[in-house]
């Protein structure tokens, strides 16, 4: 099947979208995304997606003059036109054309596209995950910017430690890893880190299962604290709840996914089952 995008408004077959050379999201990294998918042809906690990138576009100073209701129709006939009942959309928004390189347009781009779902083996939800560590704290943690510089200089060193994806931490302190959130459990006492992350919606909704089940703390996280944990999870659009059975090639606890981490993706997994059902 195949994708579409709409740029300012404008619908058009993903592999015709363009934008100028001259935009400063081009030149000079100005600009900012979010990432949400369908569950059974519907959009999964849109409204929450869509309040995050709008507040990306204010923190970092980028105008924002667009109506919900609009963007809702533009993904709703994107997703129509693709003919597929799930896909995923990726929204991006940049400060525009510039005139001097430097200076942001008054008016923003913004582009929708859709996107096939990433493929996740389902062996990664039940053996889990390998990671790698990092010390290196995102410059702007808590906008969904469109830099992931370090993520891609990284990129060898993940594939050559067997490793699917990087945790950071900065001074002894983690804080999320390149696109997921992360938490541990102690006993039945589930630990988030609080601060220098990017807050993600999959974040949020493993907190709302959470809260009648668990002892909840969002706090900050040693990275010692890890090899005292009893489960590592991380959590996002396309890993749902995903368990980190390894980190710097050290098994967490006895190595394999543990029984709250699996009973909160299967809570995650009936929620999303009952979208449209």
């Amino acid at each position: 099947m195949a994708h579409f995008c709409s740029i300012n408004g404008e619908i058009m077959p993903a592999e015709r979208g363009h934008i100028f050379i001259n935009d400063i999201g081009l030149l000079r990294g100005y600009g900012l995304f979010d990432y949400c998918r369908t569950y059974g042809g519907q959009a999964f906690m849109r409204d929450l997606y869509l309040q995050r990138f709008e507040r990306s576009a204010a923190l970092m100073g980028i105008s924002f003059p667009f109506q919900k209701d609009s963007i809702w129709q533009q993904m709703d006939e994107l997703h129509q036109r693709t003919g597929m009942q799930d896909i995923s959309f990726r929204l991006v928004l940049t400060g525009g054309y510039t005139p001097d390189g430097v200076t942001p347009a008054e008016s923003p781009n913004l582009l929708i596209i859709t996107e096939d779902i990433p493929y996740v083996a389902p062996e990664k939800f039940t053996k889990g995950i390998h990671i790698i560590t990092d010390e290196y704290l995102r410059e702007l943690p808590e906008i969904k910017s469109t830099n992931y510089v370090r993520l891609i200089m990284l990129r060898h060193q993940i594939k050559a430690a067997g490793a699917v994806d990087v945790l950071f931490h900065k001074n002894g302190t983690v804080s999320e890893l390149s696109r997921s959130n992360l938490f541990l459990f102690h006993g039945n006492t589930l630990v988030t880190p609080d601060t220098n992350i990017l807050k993600g919606i999959t974040r949020h909704v493993t907190l709302q299962l959470a809260k009648n089940i668990y002892k909840i703390e969002e706090r900050p996280v040693t990275l010692e604290e890890l090899w005292q944990a009893d489960e590592v999870f991380t959590t996002g659009t396309t890993k749902r709840i995903m368990p980190i059975t390894m980190i710097d090639g050290k098994p967490v606890a006895d190595g394999k996914p543990g029984r709250n981490t699996l009973r909160l993706l299967e809570a995650f997994n009936e929620l999303t089952k009952s979208i449209n059902a």
